[in-house]
C-alpha cells in the first residue's frame, strides 16, 4: 500500500476534504462501520474516511468511517486485486496463439 508521500491521492481529494471528513466521522458516530461475517459492527474508534467504491467519487454515500486496521485491510485487498488484474492483462497479451514448431 503506497504511503501518502508516494501517492497522488492527497492531490485528488477536493479542497473541502477536511470538512467532508469531519461530516462523515460525525455521521458514523466516530465508530468504524466495518462489519464481521455475522454483521456485528466493529467497536473501534474510526480514524479514517474511506471511499467504498475506489476512485474519485467523494459524495457522502460513497464514504465510510473505518478504524486504521480495517482501512489497511481493505486497501491491501484492493491493491492486490488491482495487481492481479494487471498480471492477467499482461498474461493475455503475451499468450501463445500457436504451438511451438518443435513440439509438432
Amino acid at each position: 500500500m503506497p504511503s501518502w508521500s508516494s501517492s497522488d491521492r492527497r492531490f485528488r481529494l477536493p479542497p473541502d476534504w477536511p470538512q467532508i471528513r469531519k461530516r462523515i466521522l460525525r455521521r458514523d458516530g466516530h465508530r468504524c462501520t466495518a462489519r464481521d461475517n455475522y454483521g456485528v459492527r466493529c467497536a473501534e474508534l474510526a480514524t479514517d474516511v474511506d471511499h467504498i467504491i475506489p476512485g474519485d467519487d467523494h459524495r457522502e454515500p460513497n464514504l465510510q468511517s473505518l478504524c486504521g486496521w480495517h482501512h489497511r485491510v481493505k486497501s491491501s485487498r484492493e491493491g492486490g486485486a488491482a495487481k492481479a488484474a494487471v498480471r492477467r492483462r499482461h498474461e493475455r497479451r503475451f499468450r501463445r496463439t500457436e504451438d511451438h514448431p518443435g513440439l509438432m
